[in-house]
């Protein structure tokens, strides 16, 4: 039997998109809010939330994580349900990576 025959083609499986998480600055959420936000939703550390929100604070935004689409529209819409709840205006959007 010829082996061409029973070979067969792999699949050219594309990479699903990925999609970061930033938090947007303004100037009425505390920074301690941001902080517990960064820590409950994103699992970042005491020290990695700190120094996520001073690049927030003072770049104007900071990079929460990246996912897939449905995990970051998740994500996003947890920090909002969650800022809104606690009476902050803290925004938080999706960014696609371009590949």
């Amino acid at each position: 039997m010829d082996k061409t025959l029973t070979q067969t083609a792999k699949p050219k499986i594309k990479q699903p998109k990925r999609f970061q998480v930033l938090l947007l600055n303004d100037d009425y959420t505390m920074m301690e809010f941001v902080i517990e936000v960064l820590k409950r939703f994103f699992s970042k550390s005491e020290e990695t939330a700190q120094a996520i929100m001073l690049k927030v604070h003072i770049e104007g935004e900071g990079v929460c994580g990246t996912y897939s689409h449905d995990i970051a529209q998740t994500k996003v819409s947890q920090v909002l349900e969650f800022s809104r709840n606690n009476e902050q205006p803290l925004m938080c959007v999706i960014r696609e990576l371009n590949d």
